[in-house]
């Protein structure tokens, strides 16, 4: 992975995506969650210390209390008895005129309540709210009194320590984070070895190396002068280089087999057999619609198991064109040999007979040679126009002489020279083979 002009390992760029992605997600659902179980906890104790003050609402004492007829302390008895068992900060009963009868602080009895948050319940509403009175801050529930004709004559008030709803909320936001932690340390150790396991399937390469090797891998396939084609362990084709699709295209062939099964698009390819057997076929003759094609059949392994198969091919027509090209560069190089070998020759009587002093000899020897070599040419050049051919005719005239074959040449018309390097170049090859076949006859 490119990070400006610097590569980070692969390995290293997926701990650090999971990571970050398993921190992110976690943390906005840590905060999320958190933040929806204080909200949750709140209206769950609001509602608890609503239910109480609606409870005490209800009960004939406190309803006696705030028109006298019950005694003070017996009303007090009561509430103290309700606030113990559920844990409230207090519990308040108020008149209309904000006098408590009940209060934990029996000093506070009789006195007007505080925290400025009472006056809507005296006009018959119930509601919570958060102020500050005698006692500290809390989450106060207000549920008015209605005696039994109906008219409100007072109000509970009952009152939930701040302290106590945030040691709650805390305690409920530790196991969140508890849980957040445990989640991204799991994470961070899934990371690191999905991270090794990735890297190990991939033999340790980067991504840019992978790239690198599939471009080289595909310009390998483009430039070899051979079809090649290749299936998985499902008979599809995954690999067609341009060789292939030409020669198919040549043969009829749709020019797009890339994912068509090898037994539809291409039947006598074989290659199911070669998947079935695990055994390579090499130099084999076949045909696509009756075009002809040499073949290589090859499976391919991996820690012992097929995991496809490949095929190489090519046109046996241009093969064939091939080897006739090498005979016929075969034959003209035999021909210049033979020549070659009999200018040494000639080099080698001239060289002993000037040894020997023999001028006289040497001058009747050249002049022989000077006869015989402008008597070919001419016999030859009569006939032939064509440079490169009458060379190699020479050369063949060398090669005759040295192998005790009479060789002579004739024609009706003189051939004239090609203006295709081609032509002269088959006719080298016919005639070549000819005047073989003629020697060893």
């Amino acid at each position: 992975m490119n990070f400006g002009k610097k590569y980070i390992s692969l390995q290293s760029a997926i701990i650090i995506f999971v990571v970050t992605v398993v921190v992110v997600a976690l943390s906005v659902t840590g905060i999320l969650l958190a933040n929806t179980t204080a909200h949750n906890i709140e209206m769950h104790q609001a509602e608890k210390a609503m239910g109480i003050a609606q409870t005490v609402s209800e009960v004939p004492i406190v309803k006696q209390s705030l028109v006298g007829d019950a005694q003070t302390e017996d009303v007090q008895a009561f509430i103290r008895k309700i606030r113990q068992d559920t844990n409230m900060l207090f519990i308040v009963v108020m008149d209309m005129d904000r006098k408590r009868k009940t209060h934990p602080n029996f000093k506070l009895i009789g006195k007007e309540f505080v925290g400025g948050d009472e006056f809507p319940v005296l006009k018959g509403k119930r509601y919570t709210s958060i102020a500050e009175g005698t006692l500290g801050p809390s989450l106060r529930a207000f549920h008015p009194v209605y005696n039994d004709q109906g008219k409100q004559i007072g109000a509970v008030s009952v009152g939930i320590s701040l302290k106590n709803v945030k040691e709650a909320v805390n305690k409920s936001n530790y196991i969140i984070y508890a849980g957040m932690g445990v989640g991204i340390v799991i994470g961070v150790v899934g990371a690191v070895l999905l991270a090794r396991r990735i890297n190990r399937i991939l033999f340790g390469l980067q991504p840019y190396k992978i790239a690198n090797l599939l471009e080289e891998r595909n310009a390998m396939l483009e430039s070899v002068r051979e079809g090649i084609i290749a299936v998985n362990p499902e008979y599809d084709i995954v690999v067609a280089n341009a060789e292939a699709i030409r020669i198919f295209q040549k043969a009829g062939l749709p020019p797009d087999p890339i994912g068509r099964k090898i037994d539809e698009y291409l039947p006598v390819s074989r290659l199911i057999r070669i998947l079935q057997s695990n055994k390579a076929e090499y130099d084999q003759e076949s045909d696509i619609n009756g075009l002809p094609i040499l073949v290589n059949r090859v499976p391919v392994t991996v820690n012992g198991q097929v995991v496809g198969a490949i095929s190489t091919f090519r046109d046996k027509s241009e093969l064939k064109t091939l080897v006739e090209q090498l005979t016929g560069i075969r034959t003209y190089a035999e021909a210049l040999r033979a020549q070659t070998h009999e200018f040494m020759n000639i080099l080698h009587v001239i060289t002993g007979m000037l040894h020997i002093k023999e001028y006289d000899g040497l001058e009747n020897y050249l002049r022989k040679q000077t006869k015989l070599f402008q008597a070919e040419t001419g016999s030859v050049s009569n006939i032939v126009k064509d440079p490169v051919m009458a060379g190699f005719l020479l050369s063949k005239g060398s090669y005759a002489r040295e192998n005790q074959v009479k060789l002579s040449f004739s024609a009706n018309k003189p051939l004239p020279e090609s203006a295709d390097p081609n032509i002269s170049h088959h006719l080298i090859t016919i005639i070549g083979n000819l005047i073989d076949n003629a020697f060893d006859a």
